[in-house]
């Protein structure tokens, strides 16, 4: 599912941590949002991941997914686009 993640961090050393931690989950949009696509136990491992390195009493991460007919409605002003992983398989 398509999950967008945002994120306000007061320590600079753990804002850099969350964000290198979510560039394995999907792809920088702005210096505080992630877009990601993401099956169910993705999103579980990444939103755990990201809670074992936050100060909860501080910091705050927003995560939102949307429904394939949702992403269809998300507008960009400016430069950018809505990229979808279609997948593929080695063989």
């Amino acid at each position: 599912m398509y999950t967008m993640v945002s994120y306000d961090i007061v320590k600079d050393k753990t804002r850099t941590k969350v964000m290198k931690f979510l560039k394995d989950f999907g792809d920088r949009v702005q210096l505080s949002v992630f877009e990601c696509d993401l099956n169910d136990d993705e999103y579980s491992r990444m939103k755990e991941g990201v809670e074992k390195l936050i100060n909860k009493k501080e910091d705050r991460v927003r995560y939102y997914r949307l429904c394939k007919g949702c992403m269809e409605r998300v507008v960009i002003s400016g430069w950018g686009e809505i990229e979808q992983d279609e997948g593929f398989t080695i063989i």
